[in-house]
């Protein structure tokens, strides 16, 4: 299935080359910067009834537009960038059906899982997803945190999915090497994930057609989800259509049903 996003930064909607995403001056590259606020993609996503798209704050400056989008369409995103237990329930207060959390959870490299349960418990297991956004290293792959920066020890597997899945409601997984350069998805990894999560995942990086939406199905084992960002036509892209990605979803559900009837 398809899942929409809004990628903010600076306090704008951007679509951005994740592996250049550094505080280091000159070194972002963005593909599409949008005139239209947050709440106009959110009222989009609402209209078309897709639930679970998530809102991420890339860095400072994007709090009041991550909330905007939250109001626009109440217990329809997830948003994350920048949460812990100090600030998560103020952002599910403000209408996010879930929050997303990954730096927060590891010191020097390693998931502090004391901080997992502390987080967990406050929030509760079903608003809670765990953002395993990834970076490849030889023939494997490693979570990244710090605007994706750094490499941490968590290798995404079927053994830390099964173990990471008792704490959260899903996943959403970014192939930060791909990711926003609309070269075409990580199937690799979709595979890993689609095999090794026993909870629902998003991945996102990469996508650049409407192909990619029945590939990621295939694959994936109808377990993941797929993200299109930079490709997207209302992102300033020239492969999918957003109508079409809707109608992707909404051929998917009306075979679900007639699947559920037989």
């Amino acid at each position: 299935m398809f899942r929409p996003c809004i990628d903010l930064h600076e306090g704008k909607v951007k679509q951005i080359v994740g592996a250049s995403l550094t505080a280091g001056p000159g070194a972002l590259r963005t593909n599409f910067v949008s005139e239209r606020p947050s709440r106009w993609f959110a009222e989009l996503y609402r209209r078309d009834a897709l639930r679970g798209g998530h809102v991420i704050m890339l860095g400072p400056g994007n709090e009041t537009a991550a909330r905007e989008a939250l109001a626009a369409f109440p217990g329809g995103l997830q948003v994350g960038g920048g949460l812990n237990p100090r600030n998560a329930a103020s952002f599910l207060d403000a209408g996010a059906s879930h929050v997303i959390v990954t730096s927060w959870l590891f010191r020097d490299g390693q998931l502090d899982e004391e901080r997992l349960r502390e987080l967990a418990d406050a929030i509760g297991k079903n608003r809670l997803v765990l953002d395993l956004s990834c970076r490849r290293k030889g023939a494997d792959y490693f979570v990244v945190t710090d605007r994706w920066q750094k490499f941490t020890a968590l290798k995404v597997d079927a053994p830390a999915l099964g173990r990471l899945a008792q704490w959260c409601d899903e996943f959403l997984v970014h192939a930060v090497d791909v990711e926003g350069l609309c070269r075409g998805v990580d199937l690799e990894l979709v595979a890993r994930l689609g095999r090794g999560s026993p909870i629902p995942v998003t991945y996102a990086g990469g996508a650049k057609s409407v192909r990619d939406l029945e590939d990621v199905e295939r694959v994936g084992a109808g377990r993941v989800d797929l993200t299109i960002g930079s490709a997207l036509d209302i992102f300033g892209g020239g492969g999918v259509r957003y109508e079409d990605a809707v109608a992707f979803n909404r051929r998917a559900a009306r075979a679900a049903r007639r699947e559920i009837v037989s």
